[in-house]
């Protein structure tokens, strides 16, 4: 006990010899380092429950034997269940390592999926040091200024710097303009306006737009009545990453279930307008039944789970797009028996920067 109560006292928990007190003083410290509040540890559990009971209907398909089951869509269903499973760990575990943790994680995971799309594009000896650029610098920068956001740092006369007016624009002005003028600089003018603006998109849709989603944490939100919300922003980026995932799954069904009008069979032939309006309308009843870890109304849960689900769609149909454009399948092999990062996140990147911007506007 004597080692316990050391241990607590770094972590600046009261000392106490009661075992059951200190269990419930340990789990508040840790909700209250991680963002975690009740509502979002309750979403949290549920996603779990999910997860292990789809599991366990896998495990079942997988090994009955039935004429009735289509084996490839069986496979197709537990592949994309390790990589939920993967995602959800990885969320988890930067929600509980408290803001920074969690900002640190979306990095890496831009970093990647950064990595995993100019892997995919042809480059030249001359895009070298634009791509270092963007890599090692602009990118982890990016992040940094998010995290600086709530650090109270003030100019020489005394204003705090709000970080939002330099990240807002430091990718799409700054970097935008100095990757082309790298690139001219070492002298290789064959394909260059393409190889600029692969480098500007990639740069634009895996690391500037996918940082909106941690920066969500930093907003100060109020109710649309005009009171202060008490919930926690890891509750509301929880939910944000929840529904652009729940807008995968039932645009899938949907278009399993509809008639097959496909919006551009050359492009996805999975994609139909039957699944995007019926996946659009799924999501919106969902997020207006989660609407409890938000500062959102019902209806207004539900609206904003419509536009991510709709950004999402459009976000799969871009990426779509440029796989066929680059004669490639996936994007890499990172998440374990699904495609790479960057084919779980496509919808993130797209839905990001407008859930958080229709946030700010009208719930701050």
């Amino acid at each position: 006990m004597l080692f316990l109560n050391s241990i607590f006292a770094q972590a600046d928990v009261p000392l106490i010899s009661d075992p059951a007190q200190t269990a419930v003083q340990i789990g508040q410290t840790v909700a209250q380092r991680a963002w975690l509040n009740m509502p979002t540890l309750i979403l949290a559990s549920v996603v779990l429950i999910i997860l292990v009971i789809s599991s366990s209907i896998a495990h079942y398909l997988t090994h009955k034997a039935s004429h009735s089951l289509n084996p490839a869509l069986v496979q197709r269903f537990v592949l994309r269940l390790w990589a939920w499973w993967i995602m959800f760990a990885i969320l988890i575990a930067g929600l509980f390592l408290n803001r920074v943790g969690t900002i640190v994680l979306f990095g890496l995971v831009s970093f990647w999926a950064f990595r995993e799309f100019i892997t995919m594009t042809p480059t030249r000896r001359g895009d070298h040091r634009a791509l270092f650029w963007s890599l090692v610098v602009f990118t982890p920068l990016q992040y940094v200024l998010i995290g600086l956001s709530d650090s109270g740092l003030q100019y020489w006369n005394g204003k705090t710097i709000d970080f939002y007016e330099i990240y807002s624009i430091m990718i799409p002005v700054y970097a935008s303009l100095f990757i082309p003028a790298r690139i001219a600089i070492a002298g290789d003018h064959k394909r260059f306006l393409e190889r600029s603006a692969q480098i500007q998109a990639g740069l634009l849709i895996c690391v500037y737009c996918l940082s909106f989603a941690p920066a969500l944490l930093d907003l100060n939100l109020f109710e649309s009545n005009g009171e202060k919300w008490a919930g926690s922003n890891a509750g509301l980026l929880f939910f944000f990453v929840l529904i652009s995932q729940v807008s995968d799954v039932f645009q899938w069904i949907w278009s399993r279930m509809g008639r097959r009008n496909e919006i551009a069979k050359d492009v996805s032939s999975s994609r139909t307008w039957d699944g995007f309006l019926g996946g659009a309308l799924s999501t919106g009843i969902v997020g207006a039944m989660l609407y409890w870890v938000t500062p959102f109304t019902p209806w207004e849960a539900a609206f904003m789970s419509i536009v991510v689900a709709s950004l999402g769609f459009a976000g799969g149909m871009t990426m779509s797009a440029i796989k066929r454009d680059r004669g490639v399948h996936d994007y890499g092999t990172l998440v374990m028996g699904h495609a790479g990062v960057l084919d779980r996140i496509d919808t993130l990147c797209f839905s990001a920067p407008i859930f958080y911007h229709l946030t700010r506007f009208f719930f701050t």
